[in-house]
């Protein structure tokens, strides 16, 4: 099996490739290598490799049409592209617009046509986000003491909810989600778009504006050893009241959700799924702050501040994960329990 993954050496791509190689690919990464914890990701991927033929590293963007067509020429043609790579963060997106567009929209065409060229017979699995729906403030929406609720949605939000793209970066991420499922309906291209909501585990170098349960671990680990040895606890920030819900889906489920698709490739074929922990596991930010005191083993609690809600963001997304059980047999079997306590021996170990 000949695989390609762009952002092959970020939190999601180097765990997929990781899995792959592991069941004897050959794998090609690309990655640009400017998010934090690429270059160990690398290494950790390159220590794992067996053999130097079975893992081919390229440091370069996706909005570069030549080095694109050259990794597709002389390591193609691929069974498998996972189209991994991206610019993430909603902040970054509103301080320059252009660079989420180069990475996000024209990096995607260019993955796009590419695979079409040169690897027509491949599937393409594309990561977007749950933001392609909008901030989601014409839904009503009710609370209790530790979250927001959305009534109408007992299980969450479904594929038919509207498209309502909302910040550069959701109008970046939308539009490739929407070239990518234009590509399957119009030249024939095998691909299928998983619309992500919140992802988390091992590999992952969480900062302020990505990956937002590494983050808060990190700041309930280092809280919890000020603590412990009587030193003065400084307040981490949040943004809006922390009773914003999303469900949280941790990167084995992930992995094997991508392993699923390429099995099942003729189900899911120019579909578009929605993907999370589902409700079961959704948490509020001060519903995880609960859960990270008690798995540290305080009862205290963590010391935080808040700012004003950030612009486009969603009081609440939590994925309906009906479709891709159905279709695929895929459901989340790490609970967030489980998932926490591992994140936690992970943020530690660094």
């Amino acid at each position: 099996m000949n695989v390609l993954i762009t952002g092959g050496c970020g939190f999601l791509g180097s765990n997929v490739a990781s899995r792959f190689l592991q069941d004897g690919a050959r794998v090609t990464v690309i990655d640009k290598m400017q998010k934090s914890g690429s270059r160990e990701n690398l290494r950790w991927l390159q220590d794992s490799s067996k053999h130097d033929r079975e893992l081919e590293f390229h440091e370069m963007d996706v909005a570069s049409i030549d080095r694109m067509t050259d990794v597709f020429q002389k390591r193609g043609p691929f069974d498998y592209v996972c189209h991994l790579a991206g610019q993430v963060a909603m902040t970054t997106s509103l301080a320059d617009p252009l660079y989420d567009f180069r990475t996000n929209a024209l990096g995607t065409v260019h993955v796009l046509e590419c695979t079409r060229k040169w690897s027509p017979k491949a599937l393409v699995a594309f990561s977007s986000t749950n933001k392609v729906y909008g901030d989601l403030r014409h839904l009503q929406y009710s609370q209790n003491e530790t979250r927001y609720l959305l009534p109408e949605y007992p299980d969450g939000i479904d594929e038919t909810m509207p498209l309502d793209f909302a910040s550069p970066y959701g109008c970046s991420k939308g539009s490739a989600d929407q070239y990518v499922r234009d590509w399957y309906r119009n030249f024939g291209l095998d691909t299928v778009v998983f619309r992500h909501s919140s992802i988390y585990g091992g590999r992952q170098y969480a900062t302020a504006d990505q990956g937002w349960i590494g983050w808060f671990a990190k700041q309930a680990i280092e809280q919890d050893s000020c603590k412990r040895k009587g030193a003065e606890v400084v307040p981490f920030t949040i943004s809006g009241t922390g009773k914003q819900v999303r469900d949280v889906l941790h990167s084995e489920d992930l992995i094997s959700l991508y392993q699923t698709a390429y099995e099942k490739r003729s189900l899911c074929a120019g579909e578009v799924f929605n993907i999370g922990g589902g409700m079961s596991n959704s948490l509020s930010l001060i519903e995880l702050f609960e859960q990270l005191s008690h798995l540290l083993g305080r009862s205290d609690g963590l010391s935080y501040t808040r700012l004003p809600r950030r612009q486009s963001d969603q009081d609440f997304f939590v994925a309906d994960i009906t479709k891709a059980h159905h279709l695929l047999g895929w459901s989340p079997r790490v609970s967030a329990k489980q998932g926490l306590t591992q994140m936690i021996a992970w943020v530690e170990s660094l």
